[in-house]
C-alpha cells in the first residue's frame, strides 16, 4: 500500500507523516477515517506490519472482510525513520493482539519492541486507543502513572500497568494520546490532527503544552 498523499499546502498537516500498525481483524471503518482524514490535512499516511520477510501481506477486516495490503514493514523503521514519524498510532481490534505474538515465550514482539522505541522518542505523538493497550501490556512502564482511557473491558488492565484510568473519550498526557474505543475514532483523530498542526517546523518539544481545540469528551492531563 502506497503513502496517502493530497498535493502540498493542501491542509495543516502539510509535511507531516502518520504511521499507523496494521494486521488481520482491524475496525473497518476507524482504519478508512484514519486513512482518508489525515490525508485530508495534507499528511502522509503509513501503513506497517510484521512482513514476516514477505515484500507485502493482505489483510480483511472485522466487519466487510475488504483486502488490504500493507508493504510497510515495522521491522526495517529504525530510529532514524522513527523520529521522521510525527505521529505512531495503535488501532482498535484485534490488531495489537496480533502484534504482541512472539516466537518464544518472554521475547518482546518486533511492534512492541517499536512501541517502546517510539516512547523513548518525545518528538513522536504516540495515539493508542480502545484494545489498542494490549500491545502496551509487555511494557507497561512506557504508561505508568500516566492518564490513559480504553476501552471498558481494558480498564483492570491498564491499572495493572500502573496507569492512571481516566472516563474520558479521548485523553492527552503529554506525547500520549488515548481513545476509548473505534466509536471515538472521529475525536481521537481530531485530536492529534489538532497536536501536530500546533506543532512548530522545528520540532520543538514544548510544542506538547499547545492548547489543543476544546472538544467533549476530551481531557487533558499533564
Amino acid at each position: 500500500m502506497q503513502p496517502q498523499t493530497l498535493p502540498l499546502g493542501s491542509g495543516r498537516l502539510d509535511g507531516r507523516t502518520v504511521a499507523i500498525l496494521l494486521e488481520s481483524d482491524y475496525v473497518e471503518p476507524e482504519v478508512a477515517y484514519y486513512r482518508r482524514r489525515f490525508a485530508e490535512e495534507g499528511a502522509t499516511v503509513e501503513f506497517l506490519t510484521r512482513l514476516w520477510g514477505q515484500p507485502s501481506l493482505t489483510f480483511t477486516g472485522h466487519e466487510y472482510h475488504i483486502p488490504f495490503t500493507v508493504d510497510g514493514d515495522l521491522e526495517s523503521v529504525d530510529d532514524e525513520r522513527l523520529r521522521r514519524y510525527d505521529a505512531l498510532i495503535v488501532p482498535s481490534g484485534m490488531v495489537s493482539d496480533r502484534l504482541r505474538y512472539a516466537e518464544k515465550a518472554g521475547d518482546l514482539a518486533p511492534a512492541v519492541q517499536l512501541l517502546r522505541r517510539a516512547f523513548e522518542e518525545p518528538g513522536v505523538l504516540k495515539g493508542i486507543i480502545c484494545h489498542g493497550m494490549w500491545l502496551v501490556s509487555p511494557i507497561p512502564e512506557v504508561v505508568r502513572d500516566r492518564a490513559v482511557t480504553c476501552h471498558h473491558n481494558l480498564i483492570s488492565d491498564v491499572r495493572n500497568m500502573g496507569a492512571r484510568y481516566t472516563d474520558q473519550d479521548v485523553v492527552v498526557s503529554g506525547d500520549l494520546v488515548t481513545g476509548r474505543s473505534a466509536d471515538h475514532a472521529h475525536l481521537f483523530a481530531r485530536t492529534i490532527i489538532d497536536l501536530l498542526a500546533a506543532r512548530g517546523a522545528g520540532r520543538d518539544l514544548r510544542w506538547w503544552r499547545s492548547t489543543v481545540t476544546a472538544t467533549k469528551g476530551v481531557g487533558h492531563v499533564r
